[in-house]
């Protein structure tokens, strides 16, 4: 569980290619490696697939390399992603990136396969 205001996001580096780096107010800092990010994906159509046993990314003919085609933010409740793999519908709240990054991702570890638990 995090503090009150613990999710409060005030820095946001995008490298396309590479990670996202997310700055809370807090002071805490997590680097989310895309491939983390994109394997944790918290829409249905990914959430299903882990729930099944099997991978949500990478796909049966995803292109490789990974990178961000898009990124945008979902008011001040989060951020979203479109990968080059065409898929875009997940949507990653701050809390839940936070509660994730608590738990040891964010640090370059393996995903828990869940960015949104709850």
């Amino acid at each position: 569980m995090t503090a009150e205001g613990a999710a409060e996001v005030v820095a946001i580096d995008v490298d396309r290619t590479r990670a996202v780096t997310i700055s809370w107010a807090d002071g805490a800092q997590a680097v989310f490696p895309i491939e983390e990010l994109r394997a944790a994906c918290p829409c249905a159509a990914c959430r299903s697939r882990r729930d099944r046993g099997e991978d949500a990314w990478p796909l049966p003919g995803a292109t490789a390399p990974l990178a961000i085609a898009e990124a945008e933010l979902v008011g001040a409740w989060g951020i979203a992603f479109t990968w080059s793999d065409g898929h875009g519908t997940g949507i990653y709240p701050w809390d839940s990136l936070r509660r994730w990054h608590d738990a040891g991702a964010g640090t370059g570890s393996e995903p828990t396969g869940e960015a949104d638990p709850d």
